[in-house]
């Protein structure tokens, strides 16, 4: 009998979420994946470290990245309102996104 509220899929046996390891795989095999992965990383880090050696000795500093992202997200958040009006505006009178475009004079890469 299947108690009240429950499914039949409900009463089978609990599978983990966690992959399986592939058969024939041994623990070693998982830890020198582990090894190579680290490896993997600590060349990127190294590259990393490289490329920021690079431009600070190119006269770019911290701060003014900082700056510069900070100015990237405020036009991203001012052309995302001009996108949303041009949409509403477009909807009123009946046209394409596009065609107002051409018609304020913005090229569509904008």
């Amino acid at each position: 009998r299947t108690q009240p509220g429950l499914s039949k899929s409900c009463r089978g046996a609990f599978q983990s979420p966690r992959p399986s390891p592939k058969s024939g795989q041994a623990d070693g095999g998982s830890e020198d994946s582990l090894h190579l992965d680290i490896q993997k990383l600590k060349e990127k880090r190294d590259l990393l470290d490289t490329e920021i050696s690079q431009l600070i000795s190119e006269g770019y500093s911290v701060d003014e990245l900082e700056d510069h992202i900070s100015q990237l997200h405020e036009y991203n958040d001012i052309k995302d309102v001009g996108q949303m009006l041009l949409g509403k505006l477009a909807v009123i009178r009946g046209v394409t996104t596009k065609e107002l475009y051409a018609e304020f004079g913005l090229d569509m890469n904008d």
